[in-house]
């Protein structure tokens, strides 16, 4: 593939072609050792600038194809995905005093999260390499995004998922009829089975902390929010963290359209995680690059409870040199912040994207942000995703019973 000119190590900065077949690099290990697409960025950047480098015609994301990891436009699977909509808060930039802030609203994806920019991708990888089907371990958005598009191609896809999975998530697998296996374990157990499993099968690995690839389809919304604010870069972005995939990827985006001259300025990169699910965070303010892991990581946002970030050197990489930061949110500062997205935005999302909320929240309420900046989080799935926990939420607001009776009922509204 012409456009792709080698795969490059993380941390020891090796180069690796491209047709190695490589998902980490054998010197630095599964770790230390995950790899980040190269693209011959002069070349592209002398034939194309901003105005001509996207293909318009091209559904959703794939409008980007020129920065993507594949040529032939019919690999392209038939869910739209991406280019979702970015949404001027008027009534948040008055609340909390702020120039700008818009929410990337990933909750309308075809399978309600942001990971169906990783697994549209993952589609196509699987069918260029013609694999039998497609193994990911996942708490349940990964799995359910890659069941969905599974399902889009026809191509099996097998899931291990700890046993302590949202309903909604389940739901949505067994009705895209993905093979599930629940795992007695945590997330971190499902993921080392999944290697092992991809290894001995040769099932197509969909990880976007293994899979280098994966990553080019999550990279996507900063070339939307570019594109959508007229290359007008915001100076925050907030990305609820647990693996480390979706904040390492964005940073990925904006730096690529820095390369190539599009934009001048990189956002400050803000990661989210759970107060006691955050081992990037405890490593950033200990101003340190060996990530301490958690054996029992906890909060109520499922899609970031992890110990153990498997993409975590690119992340904390990516906050530092964005000079971002790390910052922690309890639950119920979450639990809030979906109430409050819910009530003045009609916007619903699960815990991971109602901790990007919390945590700007948090910013703005320790004065870590100016109050001239203009913030962009991302909201990255659905509510209907967690039922468990939104009704935690609704058990507040109870429904009125009333009576059969239109005088009842009159009496009862209040305006």
């Amino acid at each position: 593939m012409s456009k792709i000119t080698g795969l490059r190590c993380t941390s020891c900065k090796r180069v690796y072609s491209p047709d190695s077949g490589l998902f980490t690099c054998p010197v630095c290990g599964p770790y230390k050792g995950t790899l980040e697409v190269l693209y011959d960025y002069d070349a592209i950047g002398k034939k194309f600038n901003r105005k001509n480098w996207i293909v318009p015609e091209l559904p959703g994301h794939y409008r980007y194809i020129k920065l993507l990891p594949f040529e032939d436009t019919k690999l392209i699977p038939p869910l739209w995905v991406g280019y979702t909509p970015l949404i001027k808060s008027e009534f948040f930039e008055k609340k909390y005093h702020i120039k700008g802030l818009y929410l990337k609203d990933d909750t309308r994806e075809p399978t309600l999260s942001y990971k169906d920019r990783a697994s549209s991708i993952a589609a196509i990888k699987a069918k260029e390499a013609n694999a039998n089907g497609i193994i990911v371990a996942s708490t349940g958005n990964a799995a359910s995004s890659m069941a969905g598009f599974g399902a889009s191609i026809g191509m099996p896809v097998y899931v291990l998922a700890p046993r302590s999975i949202p309903e909604g998530k389940l739901l949505q697998l067994l009705l895209f009829n993905a093979k599930v296996i629940l795992i007695d374990g945590n997330y971190d157990t499902s993921f080392d089975l999944s290697l092992k499993v991809a290894e001995k099968t040769g099932l197509y690995l969909r990880s976007t902390a293994v899979n280098p690839y994966l990553s080019e389809g999550k990279k996507t919304a900063a070339f939307e929010i570019a594109e959508q604010l007229e290359y007008n870069i915001p100076s925050y972005v907030f990305v609820p963290v647990g693996d480390g995939c979706i904040i390492e990827s964005v940073y990925k985006g904006f730096k690529e359209l820095k390369e190539l001259g599009f934009i001048e300025k990189i956002p400050h990169m803000v990661g989210v995680q759970g107060e006691k699910s955050a081992p990037l965070l405890r490593a950033y303010e200990n101003n340190t690059d060996e990530i301490e892991f958690i054996e029992n990581p906890e909060t109520v946002a499922d899609s970031i409870n992890v110990g153990v970030p498997r993409d975590g050197v690119k992340a904390l990489k990516s906050v530092k040199e964005s000079n971002g930061f790390f910052i922690g949110v309890s639950d119920e500062e979450i639990l809030e912040a979906i109430s409050e997205l819910a009530k003045y935005t009609g916007i619903f999302t699960e815990p991971a994207a109602g901790a990007a909320f919390a945590g700007f929240k948090k910013a703005i309420k320790e004065n870590r942000i100016p109050h001239d900046a203009t913030c962009v989080i991302l909201l990255t799935g659905n509510g209907l995703k967690d039922p468990r926990a939104i009704k935690r939420i609704a058990k507040k607001d109870v429904p009125i019973v009333a009576k059969d009776d239109l005088d009842s009922i009159v009496d009862l509204i209040r305006f």
